[in-house]
């Protein structure tokens, strides 16, 4: 029972921070049709930018608490990514907006490469360690642990997610959006700027993606210029999994996907044998989307990719 309320715990933390890199990609399905295949490196990014702002306050001295720097540290890497996103759509997939599907497609995964060849050679090849910043302590929930890091990470993901579904369902710029999504041209016509609300729809997602970046830095005390592939890879999983396309489907098959890996890194061992050890987590999420794809392509809570694909 501690083992399988630990992994619960473990995969509710992972699961959170993979719908808010989900809600990236499916926002931005959702506008365009296109799997940015970019998106892990801009939280890659994120991730290292605030490792680098952290060590650059630590440097000057400044006194500042430890929630302060971090805070600042994520204000850094959100404007680093959004800016970054935002250059992305502009000068590699507008001008491929009215190309065949496979265009944008290959360019997502040119600018990946890209991102992860620069990021080596800023920050090199070997893990950035996440400076210790706050004092990290361990919570007892009946027999299972969990970090006060590791709270602060779920609730945070959830007011973020909360804040992103409240600017798409009540906002101007969200029923710009929505209008988009639903006919472009249409949208046009009754007066909204299309580009502005397609680069706004990448801005908003690489904002979360930076956010998603910190909190996988700080709790796993790491990052790495190749870790957006792997993380990508998953969060695209969790969008397909919840219904590409849903904000909603998004949340739940983060979360879902999350609980799922956690739970057969837990119980994988006794199952084989101990043939195969935790560290073979990642096929879990990976037989999901093949699921998924096979048994129900539109998603647990979508209708949209069986309408585009």
């Amino acid at each position: 029972m501690d083992i399988f309320l630990q992994q619960i715990l473990n995969g509710l933390v992972v699961g959170s921070i993979y719908a808010l890199i989900a809600l990236g990609y499916t926002m931005v399905y959702g506008i365009l049709g296109l799997i940015n295949f970019a998106h892990g490196e801009v939280v890659m990014i994120g991730a290292m930018v605030a490792i680098t702002a952290i060590n650059v306050l630590l440097q000057l001295n400044l006194g500042l608490p430890g929630i302060v720097t971090i805070s600042l540290a994520t204000c850094a890497a959100i404007a680093m990514c959004m800016l970054l996103s935002f250059s992305i759509e502009k000068i590699a997939y507008r001008p491929l907006r009215k190309a065949p599907r496979l265009a944008p497609l290959i360019t997502a995964i040119g600018i990946s490469i890209i991102l992860q060849q620069v990021a080596m050679i800023i920050w090199g090849k070997r893990y950035v360690v996440f400076p210790s910043v706050i004092k990290v302590e361990t919570i007892d929930v009946f027999g299972a642990t969990i970090t006060n890091l590791q709270i602060v990470i779920v609730v945070l993901a959830i007011v973020f997610m909360g804040v992103l579904v409240g600017i798409v369902e009540k906002t101007k710029l969200g029923r710009a959006m929505r209008a988009t999504s639903q006919n472009p041209e249409v949208a046009t016509l009754m007066g909204v700027n299309v580009n502005t609300i397609i680069s706004m729809t990448f801005v908003l997602g690489a904002g979360l993606g930076a956010i998603a970046g910190v909190m996988v830095a700080a709790n796993y005390d790491q990052a790495h210029a190749n870790m957006g592939f792997m993380i990508g890879l998953k969060a695209f999983t969790a969008a397909v999994l919840g219904g590409i396309g849903n904000l909603a489907g998004a949340v739940v098959g983060g979360i879902l996907l999350g609980i799922v890996e956690s739970l057969g890194a837990g119980y994988i061992g006794p199952l084989t044998g101990d043939v195969l050890g935790s560290n073979y987590q990642d096929i879990f999420a990976f037989m999901m989307l093949i699921a998924v794809l096979i048994f129900r392509p539109s998603g647990l809570l979508g209708e949209r990719v069986a309408e585009r694909a």
